[in-house]
C-alpha cells in the first residue's frame, strides 16, 4: 500500500471515530422505557475495532515518514514540520495584516482615529511568498506519499 493511500484510509478513520462518538452520546441517555436509536455496546465494539485501526495506520505513517528521504538532508518527518510551520506562520501574519487593515468607522472628528504600526503591503508579500512555498513543498511531499511503500 502507498503511503497516500494509507493516509486516505487515516482520515476516513478519523471521520469515523467522530462519527461514532457522535452516535455513542446520542444513545447514552433515554427517556425512561424507551430505546436507545442504537446499541451503545455494539457502538462501543465498533469505535474499538476503528480506533485499533487508526492506531495501527498512524504507526505506519510515522515510521514511513521517519525513514523516508526527502532529499540529501532531510527526512519525510522534516519536511512535513517545515510545511508546518510555513502554514503557521502564514496564518499568523494573515492575522495581523486583517488586524491592521481592518476597516474602520469614525462617526465624527473627536472619536479615536487608529493608525497600523506595520507595513501591511510588505507582510502581505511576506505571507504570499510563504503561501507560495507552501504549496510548493505540499506538492513534492504529495508526490512523495504516491511513491513510497507504507512501512510495515
Amino acid at each position: 500500500m502507498k503511503l497516500a493511500e494509507a493516509l486516505i484510509l487515516r482520515a476516513d478513520a478519523q471521520k469515523r471515530i467522530q462519527q461514532l462518538r457522535e452516535r455513542l452520546n446520542r444513545s447514552a441517555k433515554v427517556q425512561e422505557g424507551e430505546s436507545p436509536p442504537e446499541e451503545p455496546q455494539a457502538l462501543l465494539e465498533e469505535l474499538q475495532r476503528t480506533l485499533t485501526e487508526f492506531v495501527d495506520l498512524m504507526k505506519r505513517i510515522n515510521r514511513t515518514n521517519v525513514t523516508t528521504a526527502f532529499d540529501a538532508n532531510t527526512t519525510l518527518t522534516d519536511a512535513l514540520a517545515d510545511r508546518d510551520g510555513l502554514s503557521l506562520e502564514r496564518s499568523i501574519l494573515v492575522d495581523l495584516i486583517n488586524a491592521a487593515a481592518g476597516a474602520q468607522f469614525r462617526y465624527g472628528r473627536s472619536e479615536i482615529k487608529y493608525v497600523s504600526t506595520i507595513d501591511v503591503a510588505g507582510v502581505q508579500k511576506r505571507a504570499d511568498d510563504l503561501a507560495k512555498r507552501h504549496r510548493e513543498l505540499d506538492t513534492r511531499i504529495q508526490q512523495l506519499n504516491w511513491s513510497t511503500e507504507l512501512v510495515e
